[in-house]
């Protein structure tokens, strides 16, 4: 089983990002805009449309508000096993870090995967910009 990991500092303080993990139909309007074009609640699944024109169903598993924690599945054709968790930590009090792990099977398809996650670290940072000094 591949796994992917992902621990990407955040120039926002823990609160604000994980206001923004939590709501879970806003992802393409306040998590990753751009990298998610369109976000639609089904339920306790949200039907994802990413900028490259592949759709996936985003079932939510679990969201801890304590700490700070979501974890979702994928099921579909093509992916046997995808389950990923993203975690919010307090880094300080205006940064955090959003530490995201996927495990997934095939293996064949984590090189995809792992660029797709890239993508999105791109899309975050856009939505969290440096503050202004």
């Amino acid at each position: 089983m591949a796994t992917i990991h992902n621990d990407i500092p955040v120039n926002a303080p823990a609160r604000d990002v994980w206001d923004a993990v939590r709501d879970f139909g806003a992802l393409h309007e306040r998590l990753v805009p751009g990298f998610v074009t369109a976000c639609t609640l089904d339920g306790d699944a949200r039907i994802v449309t990413f900028a490259n024109g592949s759709v996936a169903r985003e079932v939510l598993v679990a969201c801890d508000e304590v700490r700070q924690r979501l974890v979702y599945a994928i099921n579909n054709e093509r992916l046997k096993h995808y389950s990923a968790s993203v975690q919010v930590i307090a880094d300080g009090e205006r940064t955090s870090r959003l530490v995201w792990i996927i495990d997934m099977l095939p293996n064949e398809l984590a090189a995809y995967v792992e660029e797709q996650t890239r993508q999105a670290e791109t899309a975050l940072h856009k939505a969290f910009p440096p503050a202004a000094a």
